[in-house]
């Protein structure tokens, strides 16, 4: 099997974000099982999770909350125009059109993938 390297581009404040997010659901949560329930997916996520921590400062500073919080409110601000009201699984899609075409990877610089070219 071809094991070509993926490289995955994020801004600064979605690499932070996420970092955050990983370290809650890998160390903080109580429902491991419930949130990634194939085994063979938590060898990316640390993966990932372990790129972010060598490549983040942020995760050491003392101001880190604040600094999280500005990082998330721009992320909400370029995804809804400011709004900040994230979607949930039941809302409309046309509430947030941007959001959903974002997760299908269809919209925007957002992050990109480059499949290792």
């Amino acid at each position: 099997m071809d094991e070509e390297a993926i490289t995955i581009k994020l801004t600064r404040d979605q690499a932070f974000v996420l970092s955050d997010w990983l370290y809650r659901v890998m160390f903080r949560s109580d429902d491991l099982q419930g949130i990634i329930d194939d085994r063979a997916v938590w060898s990316p996520v640390y993966a990932i999770s372990g790129t972010l921590d060598k490549t983040l400062s942020e995760i050491f500073m003392p101001d880190y909350g604040p600094r999280l919080e500005a990082a998330k409110e721009r992320l909400r601000a370029d995804l809804y125009g400011g709004a900040d009201q994230p979607t949930t699984p039941d809302q409309d899609p046309t509430d947030a059109p941007q959001a959903h075409q974002i997760e299908r990877g269809t919209v925007g610089n957002h992050g990109e993938s480059d499949p290792g070219q």
